[in-house]
This record gives C-alpha cells, structure tokens and sequence, in this order.
C-alpha cells in the first residue's frame, strides 16, 4: 500500500517532467503588460531627464526636489494619506466589530450599504459632501469643507470600507472558542478585544491600512472637485504642471516621485496579505 501511495504521489511530478515547457504562454500577456505600461512609464522617465533646453540629465530633479513647492505638496500628500488612513483603520474597524460581534437587526444590510461606497467614483463623495457641508448647502459649513480637515472628511468617508471589508473577514475567523475560554477565566470584554480578537485580526488591518494609504496618496478626484485652499498633493502638481502650465519635464518627475512612492507602499501591501495567507495555510 505504501509503494501504491508512493508512485500515486510522484506520477503527477513525472507527467509534469515529460510535458514540455508552457512558459511562452507568457509571452503575450507580458508583452501587453510592457507595451500599455512599461513604454510609457519609461517614457515618463527619459521626459523627466531632459530640459526645456534638450539638455540631457539630472538639471530638471534637482530643481524640482530643491523646490519649495514640491516639499509642500509632498508633505501635504502624505500627512493627508495618514490621517485618511488612521481615521479609515479606526472607523472601519469600530464598524466592523460592532457589524461582527453586536447582534442586531441590519447589520448585513448595514454591510453591504458600506460596500456599495466601492462602486461610486470619489468624486461624488466630494459632491455629496458640497451639498451637504458646502456654502449652499444644507449645513453651509463652507468654511470647513474647502479646507485640509474636509478633503480629510471626504477620504475617511470614501476608503472606509477599504479597511472594513478586510476587517470583518478577519473578524469572522476568531474562533469563538477562544472568547468563551477567555471571558470563563474572568477576562473582560475590553480585554478579550485587546489580547483575543485584535491580535487575530492585526494582518488584516495592516493590509487594509496600506492598501487605504496607497490609494489616499494618488487621490485626484475629491482634492481637485474641492479646491481647498493651499492644498496642493502630488498627483495635483502632476496636473498643474502638465495641464496648466505645460511643464512636461517637471510634471514627470513628480509623477515618477508618485511612482515610486505607491510602488513602495504596493510591495508593503502585498507582503503583509501574503503573510497573511501563509499564517492562514500554516494554521490548517
């Protein structure tokens, strides 16, 4: 029976020896993938690296990184990506544990009203939010919303359900086992959420966080359908200084700038969800 088990288990592994390679299968898509994005991002590059003039170097970085301009919108941008995103993690999670763990009628339509938020473009976020907060509107809390803490408002509302839809899958897999033993040795709520339930959801939240922050960072539609006063992001620059001003090489240093900020915070991303997927394997 154990050679019969044996030769089951590497018979697949023999077959797939004898087949010949599929990797040319690959060629296509990959060459789609170089074409639609690898050409122009390079593109984006070499412009970044030539002048107004055709010289040819580092002349246009250097001046936009020595910028005072570009030091503001990179601050700003990445003060308001945190602020979303702390405000998304507290929010989302708050949401998700009462959605997970409080019994009441609503709570899967309260659900999916939250996921429908994913459907909308941002920038009816920012227009729900003029009709609501604007000078006109039924509130006519103008001042604030065209303004860092409005945009900030408009982004908790728009990326919330970014950190709690990750948080209620993470919150659905905590053994209730574990509860009960912990609330049977006299642990309190607060501390079976500390030491119980936040623990086993930790890597859920980290990559809804991440996630939130990569696409807080490269918002457009609510800063620009806004127009707070003396709030200037990155990709905004971006527009400004290839719409408005038609300053390609400087508009494509600060897009390559974006680049590889959301590249960086990408691979965060990814290797907090695959880690989160090995525990998950380990665990069975």
């Amino acid at each position: 029976m154990t050679g019969l088990a044996l030769a089951a288990a590497t018979a697949p592994a023999r077959r797939r020896e004898k087949q010949p390679g599929r990797g040319w299968l690959l060629l296509p898509p990959v060459l789609v993938l170089l074409g639609f994005f690898g050409y122009p991002l390079v593109l984006v590059v070499l412009q970044s690296l030539e002048s107004k003039t055709g010289e040819f170097g580092l002349s246009v970085w250097l001046d936009v990184l020595g910028s005072a301009e570009f030091r503001d919108a990179a601050w700003k941008t990445v003060a308001l990506a945190l602020g979303a995103t702390a405000g998304c993690v507290v929010l989302g999670t708050f949401l998700a544990l009462v959605i997970a763990f409080v019994p009441f009628p609503g709570a899967r339509t309260l659900s999916r009203l939250v996921d429908t938020v994913l459907a909308f473009p941002s920038f009816l976020i920012a227009l729900a939010f003029t009709f609501i907060y604007g000078s006109a509107g039924i509130l006519g809390a103008g001042g604030f919303l065209y303004s860092p803490f409005g945009i900030l408002l408009a982004e908790i509302t728009f990326y919330t359900p970014f950190v709690l839809r990750p948080a209620l899958a993470a919150f659905g897999q905590v053994s209730s086992a574990q509860m009960e033993v912990a609330a049977s040795l006299g642990a309190k709520p607060g501390r079976v959420l500390r030491q119980v339930i936040l623990p086993e959801a930790l890597p859920s939240l980290a990559s809804g966080a991440c996630l939130t922050m990569l696409l807080a960072m490269n918002e457009f539609g609510i800063v620009l359908f806004l127009g707070a006063k003396d709030v200037t992001t990155l990709p905004m620059l971006v527009y400004g200084k290839g719409i408005v001003t038609f300053d390609f090489p400087q508009a494509c240093v600060i897009a390559v700038v974006n680049v590889v900020f959301s590249l960086a915070l990408y691979g965060i991303y990814r290797r907090l969800t695959n880690g989160g997927r090995r525990a998950a394997v380990d665990e069975t």
